[in-house]
């Protein structure tokens, strides 16, 4: 009896001892961590630098200059996406004062949880718009920019003030972001 313990004992510490460096790498990076305060509550974005350097980068810049706070989701459709972003004109027709980014398309699909980066219909048109996917949708793999993936608060995101169908998901009086910020810069 006491073997069988002492072999399960030191079973788990050898799986404890390859779990600690698995679980101190998925610590979240401040500097590339979104807070995206919702009137539902908080939304914890992970950024991913890795795929879209520039887009990240553009992400970051204008959230601290503050464009993404009041902005509303203009766009949102049940089952798909919700859209902000147009700290400029608030109906999804704006961008911001930098040009457009070239695209940095990757083979990350795009399911539950990415946040990815509106454009026109130019590849190279990404500016300050960015959606974050209600339900996973396999035409927008490799057509549009993955900058990031909710890692908590999808609960808040799911309660956004949708749009209609027959406005292609306006939404009239959306809801709003109330802040975003760099975790980095919280204090």
């Amino acid at each position: 009896m006491l073997r069988v313990l002492g072999r399960v004992c030191a079973g788990l510490l050898i799986a404890l001892a390859f779990a600690l460096p698995a679980a101190a790498q998925s610590k979240p990076d401040p500097q590339n961590t979104l807070y995206l305060d919702t009137p539902y509550g908080r939304v914890v974005i992970a950024l991913r630098p890795d795929l879209a350097p520039k887009h990240v980068e553009r992400l970051k810049q204008l959230t601290r200059e503050g464009f993404y706070n009041n902005v509303p989701f203009h766009r949102v459709i049940d089952g798909f996406m919700a859209q902000t972003g147009d700290g400029q004109r608030g109906d999804g027709t704006g961008g911001s004062k930098y040009p457009n980014l070239p695209a940095e398309f990757s083979n990350v699909p795009f399911k539950r949880g990415v946040v990815g980066m509106a454009r026109a219909s130019n590849p190279n048109s990404a500016n300050s718009q960015f959606f974050i996917m209600l339900d996973e949708t396999p035409s927008l793999n490799g057509q549009y920019t993955v900058v990031g993936d909710v890692v908590s608060g999808m609960e808040y995101i799911d309660k956004i003030k949708k749009g209609s169908a027959a406005s292609n998901g306006s939404v009239a009086n959306p809801d709003r972001i109330v802040k975003m910020q760099v975790a980095a810069d919280v204090k």
